[in-house]
């Protein structure tokens, strides 16, 4: 979920598949020799495979939950997104699927798509134990317009801890404006960088908050469990600014129809406090900024 670690004072830097899941093509002649992945992809992909092994089995995640009923949507998402019964919707950077498998609990006909095999395994095991029909498709999400053969969708959507793992939201914009029908929406529920921004404390800007750099951790353990341990501690991520996204969004010749910004989130930090709700909040001594945000926009 989360792209930040706190502990380690980060570095500039220079995101084969389970049965039943479609494979990324190569879109190479037959005989030409692949170009090199960039290795932020490569070492991005390692850590979310051992991240997926670890959260299959976290509490934070909570599977057995899942699978008895439980969502772990934030309760505004349903209400800006609105009725998803019926409508194509393509998950990116969905992870394990939990929240996948919530909106085809709500009736969309949902996609799924990860560069990393291991979190499409639990995944596509997770909407079975459901009773649940998904798709699920492993490709970098740059190269998801290739890789699901120019299927459009209704809806694209992108939750909590995605984007910050991707160097540039240009392209990433452009593509989700190739996934969409006209009259489609992509909807966005995130970490707001001011949350990155000050993640040691709250109270500190501890990084770039405008204009950063793509820039390298080494970092053990997961934000579901900061004890564990990982084969793959080295990983890539970016703080994108909103006006990186809302720039990307409108240039890729979206229309924007709802931004907001909230002071809860779920994404955990030792100085927020957890509430009854499962979101994390401000304790009461502390200045309040913005945690989260939510977008909409359409084709």
């Amino acid at each position: 979920m989360t792209g930040a670690h706190p502990d380690e004072p980060p570095e500039p830097a220079g995101q084969g598949g389970p049965p039943g899941l479609a494979p990324e093509p190569s879109g190479a002649p037959a005989g030409a020799r692949e170009p090199p992945e960039p290795d932020w992809l490569v070492a991005n992909r390692e850590a979310w495979d051992d991240l997926a092994r670890l959260h299959a089995t976290s509490r934070f995640y909570d599977l057995p939950d899942i699978v008895a009923g439980a969502s772990h949507l934030c309760p505004w998402e349903e209400d800006e997104l609105g009725p998803v019964h019926g409508l194509d919707l393509l998950h990116l950077q969905c992870h394990i699927g939990t929240d996948t498998v919530a909106w085809a609990r709500k009736g969309a006909r949902c996609v799924g798509l990860d560069f990393s095999a291991d979190a499409l395994a639990v995944a596509e095991t997770l909407a079975r134990d459901c009773g649940l029909t998904v798709g699920w498709v492993q490709s970098d999400v740059y190269e998801a317009d290739d890789a699901l053969d120019g299927r459009t969708f209704d809806v694209v959507y992108t939750s909590f801890g995605a984007l910050g793992w991707l160097p540039d939201l240009d392209p990433w914009a452009e593509v989700v404006h190739n996934l969409l029908r006209p009259g489609g929406v992509l909807y966005v529920a995130e970490i707001h960088p001011m949350w990155v921004a000050m993640v040691e404390d709250g109270r500190t800007i501890c990084q770039d908050a405008i204009d950063a750099d793509l820039v390298s951790y080494d970092q053990d353990g997961s934000y579901a469990d900061r004890d564990a341990h990982l084969d793959h501690t080295v990983s890539y991520e970016r703080l994108h600014s909103t006006a990186d996204l809302l720039s990307a969004v409108l240039d890729a010749g979206l229309t924007l129809e709802l931004y907001h910004e909230l002071d809860v989130t779920p994404a955990p930090a030792p100085w927020l406090e957890l509430g009854d709700d499962w979101l994390y909040h401000f304790p009461a001594d502390m200045h309040r900024f913005p945690l989260s945000y939510s977008l909409r926009a359409r084709r």
